[in-house]
């Protein structure tokens, strides 16, 4: 049914996964803000300041009109303060068979087990919605990413996806029939 994933909620003990409002802009920008130097440039605010918060906003409705599940706002239950999203990507050019998770959470938010309070919730959503298998690219330095896969029962798969000057790029799996 058209638009049925952007109406997914997810709830949890203490978050709340909704889908994107254009609001939700200003906390996406400073998450490109303050991503680590290691993060290669095209996924940081460039010298001309992009993205604007108006290229997120148009992002966010872009998005809007996928009907597959995609990434959601992760909001604080008792507060509603936005601290990051998760949800899953859909990129056909990688190959994979099946969406990848992804998350990020603003700096403030870290080391408080949102990220994987949040990861499994998306999990079950995604094992729910049918998808046998997800995957996830990290980088090798990225330890505290890894380790949340790691509590949400993704395994390294050995395989490196880039190679560079900001580190490796690995590749994990999980299957969600488990």
């Amino acid at each position: 049914m058209p638009g049925e994933a952007a109406r997914t909620t997810l709830t949890t003990e203490r978050l709340i996964l909704r889908p994107q409002r254009v609001e939700d802009a200003a906390v996406f920008r400073q998450l490109w803000a303050e991503r680590d130097l290691r993060v290669p440039p095209h996924r940081r605010i460039d010298q001309e300041g992009r993205p604007t918060e108006a290229d997120i906003v148009s992002q966010i409705r872009e998005a809007a009109d996928d009907e597959r599940p995609g990434l959601l706002t992760v909001t604080s239950r008792t507060t509603g303060e936005v601290i990051g999203y998760c949800g899953l990507v859909f990129d056909s050019t990688r190959r994979l068979a099946g969406p990848e998770l992804a998350f990020e959470l603003l700096l403030a938010m870290h080391n408080r087990g949102y990220a994987t309070e949040a990861g499994r919730a998306v999990v079950e959503w995604a094992r729910e919605a049918g998808h046998p298998r997800l995957w996830a690219t990290v980088w090798d330095w990225n330890v505290a990413s890894r380790r949340v896969l790691e509590k949400l029962g993704f395994v390294e798969t050995g395989r490196v996806t880039k190679e560079n000057e900001h580190g490796r790029s690995l590749l994990t799996v999980r299957d969600t029939a488990e």
